[in-house]
């Protein structure tokens, strides 16, 4: 029998490091995007062979590695941080829901005052802004170029088996495909869709495609209403078996494309969006005019304790 946990003898030379579980984009546990969020202070020794093993053992979409960037900073009080993320399997150049869950670690379990946090990244710096009871992300905004189908056929068809399709697209700076619904699409139909996701990537192992996003058009006609009866500008669904993702939740980073794509389509820079996976989240989106996007959502800490590596 297994001793109590208070009982085990841990090795001295054992490091300990702050460890959270928060759900990005959703104001309730067990709903929206899911990541941890590990605390490395900046004389912490975590190398990349054990973050990637953190990463697996949490075997959550993202795994999120806060550091401070001096030995005079802190969590509780600075205002700059380093921030790396890694999935099950690979490292990512961006995460937008483990970025906003960093930020809600650091301002509501850390009390940290900062209006505003800076997060120096593999995609540059990025912002998150305290705007009660939201975060509010500042992230580059991904253009995408009209794809042709034939290119993905096969790899359409495994993601949205029947359903009609509108327009493809694809962003060279995500390398994610994005795929659009005809407007006779319904929400409940776009969330009943059961894609083949064990053979995605056979069919498409060139590197070139990382992600499928599919999005359809919001309308009251179409069932692309909140709870509140207010209507979305678009919702969508987001696959990135290629990163060890079979669905992603909420996906900020695919908001990223999703909203260049969407702002130039209806002509508005404030946009209001969800993403119909089975935990769902929503998103409340500002189209900047000097290339940026900021992305804000709720967040909801469900776990807090300490990993001992």
């Amino acid at each position: 029998m297994a001793a109590p946990i208070e009982g085990r003898a841990r090795s001295s030379k054992s490091m300990s490091f702050p460890l959270y579980t928060v759900d990005a984009f959703t104001n309730k546990p067990f709903a929206g995007n899911p990541a941890a969020v590990c605390l490395v202070k900046h004389d912490q020794v975590l190398d990349d062979e054990t973050m990637q093993k953190l990463a697996t053992e949490m075997n959550l979409s993202e795994t999120a590695f806060v550091r401070t960037l001096s030995a005079t900073e802190d969590f509780q009080s600075g205002s700059r941080y380093g921030l790396r993320w890694m999935t099950p399997t690979i490292e990512v150049a961006l995460c937008g829901h483990a970025t906003l869950a960093s930020a809600a670690v650091l301002f509501f379990c850390l009390n940290n005052p900062s209006p505003e946090l800076t997060f120096v990244t593999l995609s540059g710096e990025l912002k998150a802004r305290r705007c009660d009871p939201f975060v509010s992300l500042d992230l580059p905004l991904n253009s995408c170029e009209p794809e042709t189908v034939n290119d993905a056929e096969e790899l359409i068809k495994l993601t949205v088996n029947s359903l009609p399709v509108k327009e493809v697209q694809y962003s060279s700076t995500t390398k994610k495909l994005l795929v659009c619904l005809e407007n006779s699409v319904s929400r409940l139909q776009l969330e009943s869709m059961q894609p083949h996701v064990d053979q995605m990537i056979a069919t498409h192992n060139t590197g070139r495609i990382k992600g499928v996003i599919v999005t359809l058009g919001g309308s009251e006609g179409n069932g692309c209403v909140d709870s509140k009866g207010k209507v979305y500008d678009f919702v969508s669904r987001y696959f990135a078996p290629w990163n060890g993702i079979k669905e992603d939740p909420v996906t900020g980073s695919a908001h990223t494309v999703l909203s260049s794509y969407w702002s130039k389509k209806l002509g508005k820079k404030a946009l209001y969006a969800r993403q119909c996976s089975p935990r769902g989240g929503d998103l409340k989106i500002q189209v900047r005019d000097d290339g940026r996007v900021d992305i804000a959502g709720e967040a909801a800490i469900v776990l807090s304790g300490n990993i001992f590596i």
